[in-house]
């Protein structure tokens, strides 16, 4: 059990946004496969009840996190999630314990799941390693959660001090890398946390003119192609809208004017018959 209570912001978030976003689902389905091939070895090595309990409510766990990431992932995440799981936790899982039943005995059942179980245990804590591609491509944290990486350094550091003291190698071993990984994974985060803040500042300084220009740029050239047609169209329809209230203008002058023009007539017509008259 190493992934347990570290999961639970990552899930109240994914919970809570109604989806998985970048979060990846081959930890906690490794997890539970360490989970059961330690129980496995408890049983094969007996008066290991600590390590029988423990990892039974790791297998608790880690399946309600699987439930809740395969009810939320997209559908090519729930499809990759079902084919490891069934892989490592039904297909893996049952030939180990068959081969090992059948072809070992005694002492050396005991050391080969016990050997199986250190190549899980590392596959635990290394299974978190694969999101820091995305973190070094992306320059980003977001999907590397900061207290996965530490609540399984501080779990190593208290498996290692029950291994040593239980004089049990197949658990003292690894988490002495997981203590190594671990904290390499808490760097990282570190690292780009830090950088991603230096982005967002550097960002904010840009002037707004300056952003928009790097949007056009960036921009492809149909988008761009696009937005100048609409534009022009836009040009285009505010021009007619335009003459078309012109002619409307000129429309209700026009009765005006006649009768303006029809009075004027009138007017010169009577000072020429009142001039004839009076000659």
């Amino acid at each position: 059990m190493r992934i347990t209570h570290a999961c639970s912001p990552t899930f109240y978030r994914i919970y809570r946004k109604k989806s998985t976003e970048g979060f990846q689902s081959v930890p906690y389905v490794v997890a539970l496969s360490s989970c059961m091939l330690l129980i496995y070895y408890a049983l094969v090595k007996t008066n290991a009840i600590l390590l029988i309990t423990i990892n039974s409510f790791g297998c608790f766990i880690e399946t309600a996190y699987i439930t809740i990431y395969l009810i939320y992932a997209t559908k090519k995440a729930r499809v990759f999630c079902i084919q490891i799981f069934v892989l490592l936790n039904v297909v893996a899982f049952a030939a180990i314990v068959l081969l090992t039943r059948l072809a070992f005995t005694g002492p050396d059942r005991v050391t080969v799941v016990g050997w199986i179980c250190v190549g899980f245990s590392l596959c635990v804590f290394a299974a978190p390693l694969s999101i820091i591609r995305l973190v070094i491509r992306t320059k980003s944290v977001e999907f590397m959660p900061f207290y996965l990486s530490f609540f399984l350094t501080l779990n190593a550091i208290a498996w290692f001090g029950y291994g040593f003291f239980t004089k049990d190698l197949y658990v003292e071993l690894p988490n002495v890398l997981g203590f190594v990984f671990g904290v390499a994974q808490m760097v990282v985060y570190i690292l780009y946390k830090n950088k991603k803040k230096r982005k967002d500042a550097a960002v904010a300084a840009v002037p707004e003119h300056r952003v928009k220009i790097a949007e056009l740029s960036s921009a492809p050239a149909s988008e761009l192609q696009v937005s100048l047609e609409e534009k022009d169209q836009n040009k285009r329809s505010t021009e007619a809208s335009q003459d078309t209230d012109k002619n409307e203008a000129a429309d209700e002058e026009g009765p005006d004017i006649s009768a303006v023009r029809g009075i004027g007539d009138l007017m010169d017509h009577l000072v020429y018959t009142s001039s004839t008259s009076y000659d």
